[in-house]
């Protein structure tokens, strides 16, 4: 034996003995249980119990402070030690070609004990700017700078991803499927795999996504503000609006909100795009998030008043034609006003599409061809004005009530159209 690779034989000898004397003395930071091991009798799984102090004094609510202890974690069957950035990835299906289907996940633990935020997009398969988002959150973060973890799931839904696609292979929503079943349909064999070895794993959440169907959407954070704790979550992103929904079942944020896990939603243009301005102020959001529950140095920064709506509802075309629009996301409309015309391209007849109430447009349709029942433009609705039943909210949260302008009935209203 050269003497050269003794002496790397020997310095290997002594690095691994210092790390087993390390590990034997201090025992490693405890993570929530997570997968079969944690399902007590009665088949629930229990969610992480939330941290009950404060990280920093904005952060008492919410995030609480991290276990004292911090060190090598395991996760996705890897380990994970303090200053790590690194990659791992989810086994949530096959294709049809029996090969794995795996979702990339993207780690960041710090150097600093910490809580951790999960960031999930591509839910639907053609939102791209919350892959972007995500991307360059995990470029930009040092772990040695960082108290706590990120993991981020950048294209949750690769099936969809692939074929450029809002759906699975199948033709179903996965985020109608949360938290899913492992023994059920291919949608909820994938949710409850990105759940359990995933979610459950959080002390908070951002689900990105975009507009549907050639639909965009003002930049705006969805949550339950029923829960101080999600408002303040909410408010803390500085997207500059706030819009109250407690999100269809099966909605991955309304999935993790009910395991009491914090969830958000961004919201933020269009499908099928790649959108700087969204991308930049959702990676902005992310790390004004992070500054202020302490998992990065807090630095003084601005902030924008934020428009928060506890009603918000989608206002409907009632004939079928071309739909014309010159409004913008972000108009501010009165009742009564004209928002559009559908015109008839035969017959040339037109027909308009009022404003029911003040508010703003926090989302809307492109002029295209549409048949009656189309969801047209997603107004936010100011506190004076009430449309259909009140929210169900604590006393001191809930708006002042006035009688609506133009009310449309029940039916022409939707609140989410495109809920996440």
């Amino acid at each position: 034996m050269g003497t050269r690779e003794h002496d790397h034989r020997s310095r290997t000898t002594w690095l691994v003995a210092s790390v087993l004397v390390v590990c034997a003395a201090a025992p490693l930071y405890a993570e929530p249980p997570v997968g079969p091991a944690a399902v007590p009798e009665g088949g629930e799984v229990a969610p992480p119990p939330l941290p009950s102090a404060a990280a920093t004094d904005s952060a008492a609510e919410i995030l609480g402070p991290p276990a004292p202890l911090w060190g090598v974690t395991k996760f996705l069957g890897r380990d994970i030690a303090p200053g790590d950035k690194t990659q791992a990835f989810v086994v949530a299906s096959e294709s049809f070609a029996g090969t794995s289907v795996e979702i990339p996940a993207l780690i960041v633990r710090g150097d600093h004990p910490g809580p951790t935020l999960c960031l999930t997009a591509g839910v639907h398969g053609d939102e791209l700017s919350g892959v972007e988002i995500v991307r360059e959150v995990f470029v930009g973060v040092n772990p040695r700078e960082l108290s706590g973890m990120v993991i981020g799931l950048p294209v949750v839904n690769i099936h969809g991803f692939r074929r450029s696609s809002r759906y699975l292979p199948d033709r179903r929503d996965l985020n109608r499927y949360f938290p899913g079943n492992p023994d059920g349909s291919s949608a909820s064999r994938i949710a409850a795999a990105v759940f359990e070895s995933v979610i459950r794993r959080c002390n908070a959440l951002v689900d990105f996504h975009t507009g549907s169907f050639h639909r965009t959407n003002l930049p705006q954070i969805r949550a339950d503000l029923s829960s101080d704790r999600l408002l303040e979550f909410a408010e803390s992103f500085g997207a500059g609006v706030v819009v109250h929904g407690y999100g269809p079942q099966g909605t991955l944020r309304r999935a993790a909100t009910e395991a009491g896990i914090p969830a958000i939603t961004y919201e933020a243009g269009e499908p099928m795009r790649f959108q700087r301005d969204d991308i930049a102020r959702g990676v902005d959001g992310v790390r004004r998030f992070m500054r202020a529950f302490g998992m990065e140095a807090a630095v003084e920064e601005p902030t924008a008043p934020q428009h928060v709506y506890y009603q918000s509802r989608w206002v409907r075309v009632n004939d079928g034609g071309i739909f014309i629009t010159e409004r913008a996301l972000g108009d501010r409309i009165r009742g009564g006003e004209v928002l559009g015309s559908v015109v008839d391209p035969i017959s040339n007849h037109r027909s308009e599409v009022y404003a029911p109430f003040d508010g703003h447009v926090i989302g809307m349709a492109f002029s295209q061809v549409v048949i009656p029942g189309f969801a047209a433009f997603h107004i936010g609705i100011e506190p004076l004005a009430t449309v259909g039943p009140e929210p169900e909210l604590p006393a001191t949260d809930s708006p002042a009530a006035a009688p609506a302008e133009a009310a449309l009935s029940a039916d022409q209203l939707d609140a989410e159209e495109h809920p996440e």
